[in-house]
């Protein structure tokens, strides 16, 4: 079942953060707790980790872009054979630290 990773609260009191770099590749795995991407604000660096294992299926916005909060970064899912949409997204925060 794929995933969309949207952007949740940040320690950091912001509405919009710009995509630094992502640390993954479509198609690549990951782990619960990996980096994926860094964001930034006018302040500070953010890190947002995985909150789930699984693989990165898109990349809905690439480095470089501002994202306004609850924006979807990315689509992910939990096996490695999901390539199928069937159209059951379900919504999860990433965890940012």
């Amino acid at each position: 079942m794929r995933t969309r990773l949207t952007l949740g609260r940040t320690s950091e009191p912001a509405d919009e953060l710009r995509v630094l770099e992502w640390h993954l590749e479509v198609g690549d795995e990951f782990a619960k707790n990996d980096l994926l991407v860094e964001l930034e604000t006018s302040k500070s660096l953010v890190e947002v980790r995985a909150p789930i294992d699984g693989f990165l299926r898109a990349r809905l916005v690439e480095a470089g872009a501002w994202v306004s909060l609850g924006a979807v970064l990315a689509i992910v899912s939990q096996g490695n054979d999901d390539d199928a949409d069937d159209g059951s997204l379900l919504p999860a925060v990433l965890e940012v630290v």
